[in-house]
């Protein structure tokens, strides 16, 4: 019966990985998402769809509920006291995620990413897992965290947009001046 379950289950793994792994291909593709983004995802999913069937086999094969949450709560304490200063990593991952399924802009666009301190502004040259490269006009390389180019506003030029705005919020005006007089009834 136990060999039953397992067959079921690796059949199930296999189907289940395929069929994820496809759709992605098919969204991928669909979006013109660049290739390496593609894989980047198919990899992700594929690690997550191994822990699961690993959990499924565990309790297949006949370990409680309580051994294998145990062993899997004392795995993921360490990995999460080993993560714990490296929570970017998670972060940049958890957005290239986002990134994939629904950032408006694609590799070859040209952006501006709003920030006060830097000019963040050039040819989107590529979406990878842990950040996006882009080629300044003066053909520098910057590196930016995908978690942080979710955070922020992104101008795109096209058509409509041909230069990138300066501020994006405009300075307010200067306060008006009123001169009192020694007189003045207002000056007290």
């Amino acid at each position: 019966m136990k060999l039953l379950s397992m067959i079921a289950c690796l059949v199930a793994y296999l189907f289940l990985n395929r069929a994820a792994l496809a759709a992605i291909r098919n969204l991928g593709e669909s979006k013109q998402v660049a290739e390496v983004r593609i894989k980047y995802l198919e990899k992700t999913t594929s690690i997550s769809m191994l822990v699961l069937f690993v959990f499924a086999i565990c309790l297949v094969m006949g370990l409680g509920y309580s051994e294998v949450s145990l062993f899997l709560s004392s795995a993921f304490a360490v990995i999460g006291v080993a993560l714990f200063a490296q929570w970017s990593i998670l972060s940049n991952i958890t957005a290239s995620m986002v990134i994939f399924f629904g950032f408006p802009y694609r590799v070859g666009d040209r952006i501006k990413v709003t920030d006060a301190d830097f000019d963040i502004s050039g040819t989107l040259e590529e979406i990878s897992l842990f950040h996006v490269l882009i080629r300044t006009d003066a053909q520098n390389l910057i590196t930016y965290p995908n978690n942080l180019i979710l955070q922020k506003p992104v101008f795109k030029l096209d058509n409509g947009n041909r230069t990138f705005p300066q501020k994006l919020f405009p300075p307010p005006p200067p306060a008006p001046r009123h001169s009192f007089k020694r007189g003045d009834s207002r000056h007290r």
